[in-house]
This record gives C-alpha cells, sequence and structure tokens, in this order.
C-alpha cells in the first residue's frame, strides 16, 4: 500500500544539481511528489510503495551528484499527496533555513569536452559551466541562489540556453551562470601599446586602425584581423604616465591577443573567477624580472599555474616538479588548489620563480578561460594574484588598469561582474596529509560544526595578518577566505565588505564580537567601533582552540604554539609558548626564553635585528649592517623600543641571519623559509637547557643554539639542519619533562612556525616514537589564517 514522506536534506544541496538529482532519481523510482529549494535546505515528498521509498531514501544520500553533501536532517511520514507526477518547485525562503553557501568549482570533464569539441555550440566559449562547475561564492549576491541573485542577472538567457535551464533532466538545470557565446559574458583585451614617461614628442594621432609602423610591428596578428582600435587616452596621467596608444579587442579574438602579449613576454592581468592574476611566461627570466620591479615583489615566491597536458593532466607538471601519488591528487582536486612541489634537479624552470627555496606553488588550471589561455600558450606561465602586496587580490576592470599600470603591460578582462574576491587556496602536504595554508577559493566559506552550542551568535574578526573573520551561530561557523593584511585601506574595505555579506547571507546578527587581545590590530580597533559586546582572546590561546577544535576539544591538550609575534597574558610579545589544558582554560607550562628586539616591528623585516639581540643577549658582539649599530645596541640595552620577546620566529629569523642567508627580509617568513630549504645533511640535535621557575613554568634557553649557528668551521646545511633537529628534539623533552608532573592526553603543532615541513615532521616522527599522539592543522590554516575559528571556540567558554 502505498504512503508519503516529508525528507529535510542540508548540508551542501545548494548550487551542486541537487534538485534535478532529486527528479531523476523519483522518475528511476516511478515516484509522485516534489522537490523544493528552502534557503540551504532542499524539501523533498514523495509517495510510492514503502520498500521503493527506503531505497529512494538511501540513494538520496549515496548517489548524490560529486559536489553534493547532503544530509537528512528529518524524516516523517505525511498524507497522500494526491499527485500525477513528479515536480521541481520554486525555491521558497524559509525563515529556519540552514544555508550552506556554495563555493566557486573547476571546471568539470563533461564541460571541457564540450568546450573543446568544434561540433558543440559552446566550442571555445571561456564561461561554460553547468551544475557541477563554474562560480558560486564569488557571484552569489544573496540568497536563495537563483539567477537573479547573482551578478549573471544582467545576461537574458538566449532560448537555447533558456531551455537547458528550465529541462530537469539537463546537466544544466537551474545552473545559474549557465551562457554561452550568444547571450553570456564576453572577454576583452587592452593593451597600452607606448608608455612614456612624458607626452610624446610627435603631435600627430595615430586613426583608428593601424598607419604607424612602430605600432603595428607591435601587434600579432594584425590588429585589422583582430576588430582592434586604436584611440588616445590620458588613462595613465594618475600613475605618471602618458599612455600614448591602445589597443582594444572584444570578443573571441581578445584570448589570441592574451595568448601573443605573453608570447612577447608581456605581463598580463587576467580576470578569472575571484580576481586577476598577473601573468607572464615563467620561462622568460627578463619578464619575471620586470615583474618583480614593477610590484616591488623583490623575492617572494610566484605561483605557477601549469597547462592540463596528458590524461592525468599532470604531464608537464612531472617535467619539472616532483610529484607524487598525494600530491598529484591534491593537485588535481576540485578546489585546484596552489600545492607546494619540490622541483625536479634538471627542471628548467627561471630560478627567479623562487629563489633560495626548493619549492615552488603550483596549479592547474581551473576555470575554462584558464584551460584555454594556457591550452594555447602551451607552457608554465607565472600566475601571482594581481594585487598591492599584503591586499586582497584585484576584481574591478577599472581599478585594475588604474592600479597596476606600471606592472602589466596588458588586460584580459571579461564583464561577467565579482561580487567578492576570493584568492587561491594554498596547501602544503606535511607529514603525510594535506595541510591548509591559505583558505580560498574552491574551499571558503569554510563550514565547521561547532562541538558545543554557542549562546548567542558571535563574530569573530581574527588577527591583523593574513586576516580571516568567522562567523558562528548555534553548532555552526564558518570561516572567510583569505583577506590578507590589514594595513591598507582597500584591505580594511574588503573586511568589512565580507563581514557585511556573510552576516546578510547566511542571514545571521551577531550579538557580541570576539578578537584578539591586542588593541592596536586593525580588526581588534574595528570591534571596539562597532557598539556590541566585545570578547578578547589571547593570540595563542585562538591558536590552540582552533587545533582543538579539529580533533578534540573535551581531551586535555599539550599545545605548542610557536609563530612570531603575539601580545601574551603577561603584556609581553609571546610566540614560543607551550599550552596545557583545553579550549576555556589553557594554562602556559613552557616557553622560550625571552630577548629583546632592537626597534620592535621592524625586527620582522630586519633579521639582522634578531642575530644581533641574540648574540647581544649572550655576551657576543657581532658586526651589524647598521651604521649606526652603537647607538643601537645601547638603546637595547637600555630597553627602548626593544620589547621582549619568546617568538620562535624571531629565533629563526636569528638564526638564518648568523647563517648568512639573509640580513633583510622583503616578506614575512622569509628568514624561515630559507632557513628551511637550505638544511640538509647529517647534523646532532643540541640539548637546549630547560629551567623551571617558582611558578612551575618551564623556560627552554636558546643560547646552546644561537652558539651553534655561530660556529663557521661547520657547514651552512649542517648547521641549518641541527637548528630544526635540536628544536624538535626540545619539544619532545618539555613533552615529557610536562606530562611527568601534568598529564596530558594529546600534543599539538600549531602556529606559523609549523608551515615549516622540516620541523613539524621531525617533531611529529618524534613525539610519536616517544609515545605521544599528537597532531597537527588540516582542516585550518596553523597560521593567522585560522585564529578567527579558534576565537569562536574560546569565545564560547567566556
Amino acid at each position: 500500500m502505498a504512503e508519503a514522506r516529508r525528507w529535510l536534506l542540508t548540508g551542501r544541496v545548494q548550487g551542486v544539481g541537487f534538485r534535478p538529482f532529486v527528479y531523476s532519481l523519483a522518475q528511476r523510482f516511478k515516484l509522485v511528489g516534489r522537490v523544493q529549494n528552502r534557503s540551504g535546505q532542499v524539501l523533498i515528498e514523495a509517495e510510492g510503495e514503502p520498500a521503493i521509498l527506503d531505497a529512494f531514501s538511501a540513494q538520496l544520500l549515496c548517489d548524490a551528484p560529486p559536489l553534493a553533501r547532503p544530509q537528512i536532517f528529518s524524516v516523517e511520514s505525511i498524507a497522500c499527496l494526491n499527485m500525477e507526477h513528479f515536480e521541481i518547485m520554486p525555491s521558497e525562503i524559509s525563515a529556519d533555513a540552514q544555508i550552506h553557501l556554495p563555493s566557486d568549482y573547476f571546471l568539470c570533464v563533461d564541460c571541457r569536452r564540450e568546450m573543446l569539441s568544434p561540433q558543440d555550440r559552446r566550442y571555445r566559449y571561456p564561461f561554460i559551466n553547468c551544475t557541477q562547475c563554474g562560480p558560486r561564492y564569488t557571484l552569489i549576491t544573496r540568497l536563495p541562489y537563483d539567477r537573479p541573485n547573482t551578478t549573471m542577472a544582467g545576461f537574458e538567457m538566449c532560448p537555447p540556453c533558456r531551455a537547458e535551464y528550465e529541462n530537469p533532466l539537463d546537466r544544466r538545470f537551474h545552473a545559474e551562470p549557465i551562457a554561452c557565446p550568444q547571450c553570456g559574458p564576453q572577454l576583452s583585451f587592452v593593451q597600452n601599446l607606448i608608455v612614456l614617461p612624458s607626452p610624446p614628442p610627435c603631435k600627430g594621432r595615430v586613426k583608428e586602425g593601424v598607419e604607424n609602423a612602430d605600432i603595428s610591428d607591435m601587434l600579432h596578428p594584425d590588429p585589422g584581423g583582430l576588430l582592434a582600435t586604436l584611440s588616445p587616452t590620458e588613462k595613465g596621467k594618475k600613475q605618471n604616465l602618458f599612455v600614448a596608444e591602445t589597443i582594444s579587442i572584444k570578443g573571441s579574438m581578445a584570448l589570441d591577443a592574451c595568448v601573443s602579449a605573453l608570447q612577447r613576454g608581456d605581463i598580463v592581468a587576467v580576470k578569472g573567477v575571484g580576481g586577476y592574476h598577473l601573468m607572464c611566461d615563467a620561462n622568460n627570466d627578463a619578464s619575471i624580472a620586470r615583474l618583480r620591479a614593477n610590484k616591488q615583489r623583490p623575492h617572494k615566491p610566484l605561483a605557477l599555474m601549469f597547462p592540463w597536458r596528458g590524461a592525468d593532466g599532470c604531464e608537464l607538471v612531472k617535467s619539472e616538479l616532483e610529484l607524487d601519488e598525494q600530491t598529484q591528487a591534491l593537485l588535481c582536486d576540485p578546489v585546484r588548489p596552489i600545492v607546494l612541489l619540490r622541483k625536479r634537479a634538471d627542471s628548467t624552470l627561471s630560478g627567479l620563480i623562487a629563489s633560495g627555496l626548493q619549492e615552488v606553488g603550483a596549479m592547474l588550471p581551473y576555470s575554462p578561460l584558464h584551460h584555454l589561455l594556457l591550452d594555447g600558450f602551451d607552457k608554465p606561465v607565472i600566475a601571482t594574484s594581481a594585487n598591492v602586496s599584503g591586499e586582497p587580490v584585484l576584481t574591478d576592470n577599472a581599478e585594475v588598469e588604474a592600479r597596476l599600470a606600471k606592472v602589466a603591460q596588458a588586460f584580459l578582462h571579461h564583464n561577467r561582474p565579482i561580487s567578492r574576491p576570493a584568492d587561491d587556496t594554498v596547501m602544503r602536504v606535511i607529514a603525510g596529509k594535506p595541510r591548509l595554508l591559505r583558505a580560498g577559493r574552491g574551499i571558503a566559506p569554510l563550514e565547521i560544526n561547532l562541538p558545543r552550542a554557542l549562546t548567542r551568535p558571535l563574530l569573530a574578526v581574527g588577527g591583523h595578518t593574513k586576516n580571516t573573520i568567522a562567523l558562528g551561530w548555534g553548532q555552526r561557523a564558518v570561516l572567510s577566505p583569505h583577506i590578507g593584511d590589514l594595513d591598507a585601506p582597500r584591505s580594511l574595505e574588503v573586511f568589512e565588505q565580507v563581514i557585511a555579506d556573510l552576516k546578510k547571507l547566511y542571514g545571521v546578527t551577531p550579538q557580541a564580537i570576539v578578537c584578539d587581545a591586542h588593541s592596536h590590530y586593525a580588526s581588534s580597533r574595528w570591534a571596539a567601533r562597532q557598539g556590541l559586546p566585545l570578547i578578547r582572546v589571547w593570540h595563542h590561546h585562538a591558536h590552540a582552540s582552533a587545533l582543538a577544535l579539529e580533533h578534540d576539544e573535551k581531551k586535555t591538550w599539550l599545545t605548542f604554539t610557536w609563530d612570531g609575534v603575539g601580545l601574551g597574558a603577561d603584556g609581553s610579545l609571546w610566540g614560543g609558548e607551550t599550552l596545557h589544558g583545553r579550549p576555556g582554560a589553557w594554562q602556559r607550562v613552557a616557553t622560550m626564553r625571552p630577548f629583546k628586539l632592537p626597534g620592535g616591528e621592524r625586527a620582522g623585516r630586519e633579521p639582522w635585528r634578531s642575530a644581533a639581540a641574540l648574540c647581544w643577549e649572550i655576551g657576543f658582539d657581532i658586526t651589524t649592517p647598521a651604521a649606526y649599530a652603537a647607538l643601537l645596541k645601547s638603546a637595547w640595552e637600555r630597553g627602548l623600543n626593544s620589547p621582549a620577546t619568546t617568538a620562535v620566529g624571531r629565533l629563526f629569523d636569528g638564526a638564518a641571519s648568523l647563517l648568512g642567508l639573509l640580513a633583510q627580509a622583503s616578506f614575512e617568513g622569509q628568514a624561515g623559509m630559507y632557513l628551511e630549504s637550505v638544511a640538509s645533511g647529517d647534523a646532532e640535535a643540541i640539548a637546549l637547557p630547560l629551567r623551571e621557575n617558582s611558578d612551575g613554568l618551564l623556560t627552554a634557553d636558546w643560547q646552546p643554539l644561537v652558539q651553534a649557528m655561530l660556529r663557521t668551521n661547520v657547514a651552512v646545511e649542517t648547521r641549518a639542519m641541527q637548528f630544526h633537529l635540536s628544536l624538535a628534539r626540545n619539544i619532545v623533552e618539555q613533552a615529557q619533562r610536562i606530562h611527568a608532573r601534568t598529564p596530558f592526553d594529546v600534543a599539538g603543532l600549531t602556529g606559523g612556525v609549523f608551515q615549516n615541513k622540516l620541523l613539524a615532521e621531525l617533531a611529529l616522527t618524534q613525539l610519536s616514537a616517544a609515545g605521544f599522539e599528537v597532531h597537527l592543522p588540516a582542516l585550518l590554516p596553523c597560521n593567522d589564517g585560522g585564529i578567527a575559528m579558534g576565537q569562536l571556540v574560546e569565545a564560547g567558554y567566556k
């Protein structure tokens, strides 16, 4: 006898083709009923034989579309429906919606096949997509996720696209970004042909078309065949440049023009899914050197994008970089992250990509535009975020031309608006598992279930660098994509935009704000101005709680929170702390020997200052690059602008400088990266004394380690390895000594220092060998990109 049931499903069921999947499944089981979108939930009502309804219910989960992550929230019996068919109902907004915001997806296999098929109407169309691929987060303006609520609202569907969109059996049924060459977004290519620091001496102008031989020589192929238009402009004057002429190419030929520009060695700003990349030939030293000089990024590694080649897509990657089964799977993951990979010994990649390092960040194309561009160029390209250093990636066509006029010679735009930026996700395999270093496109907004319900909705605003924000309500929490460093006005604008967007999209109004205890952080200052109750959380407590959230927050932890600097509970700058307890109840049980940083914050970018301070602390004088060394030491001795710190990050800086690897750093973490990269060979760990004060606090003394770094008769590579081995040994010795007096269940390693693969793996291996269960972050970044989530957890106990 037939009966009827109602299912309510939550999880990732928006923007992944779930309703057409349910419709097809109901057709297969010959059920009648309906399916409806309800702002983050899917409501299903179906009528049929009980055994068939049971099978249908099971298939809802096990046969769901690849990108879906459905969860059955409830099932109940209802009155018979008296329907003749199974229908897909219009979306409805419900007050109790469990919204799950979809992230941006890669190009699926089916769409790639169509894009490369000359017979297909979307042949070589750079915005092809379906329910299993394409942008989501970066084009949604409000929920429910329907086309009028996206940046595609201004593109009216042509009849063929409309037919696909409305056909429940088509894989583009309600694919909200659906488009084709006739009705969808289009490319445009803009190139500044002549860029001079002042107006050109001649007063003549180039007419429409090409009449000037010098200009026409720069164009390939003949611009007449590309429907080019040349026109005078003064748009460069704001940057003290005179742009004599520009070429503007619209439509399908824009892509060919971009490939030609890359082949000439130009730097091109290319608009993608969540913002622009700056691209140039990864084998062209002159182009890379010009990119570094123009962007004022002298040393920071540049990411690479490789063409999709071979059956597995990784043919060209394997010829340049070391890939194993795990890193290849990560590279090909639907997230399409940037993955840190070691260069092969026979790599032909330019040494300017990641000077001084053994690893480079590589990714595969993830949008149809990237696939077509890399197919045409047929070589890897530099694909670094198009931004001013530390700021969020640029998204607006006019703004990118205005702000990067001195960096890029050309721009490949498209007219699909980006509602909010999303930088590329970055991952590194450490200790056999993928570890998230930066949450971005494809993975964020990152949703996590909290172990205990919050008593009120909370907004956590993270730290000052590598900023992300987190929104928490009930037992749900969501982490935003990477925003960046909050020093620049645009970073703060995006910071505020992301907060406003997540509150609106998830329908959550925070009743309190959680921030770092450091009141001078831009995020903390913003929080204090909002007029809501403020919960301040110690920086390293947030690090520890974020790690506990990933694993088991009820256990007793011993967590090593090692990073640069963060304000500690005693008012000093921490960064080498060992915390015992659990979220809401952390106790500092060990630390590093403090030393004073001459110049304060400047030491973070001038490792020689840390080196000098470490040596002065132990009574050893060294030559510094500063002409005012005597004056600086005098100030240091009197404690003037020389705050004390226990930061292991600054210890890494000092060691790298003492080994002669660098005195000045052009980006955060450079010294530590160099120290890790050079470490090799056999070395013996040095025991660092552990001294206990009257309160039971252990202090690890780095003096023997600094003395070892000064032994110039030992190879630099050996001393660098000795540095890592000694710190790993000290971690184990701390754990053993603390466990003997105050037992704990599990050990943790977190904080920016543990992005260091060598140190993290040494410490984890040795802790495990000593009998301890130990964890590193994986789901959340171990750096400051994860502390917003830790702030939420900590605040839940206040």
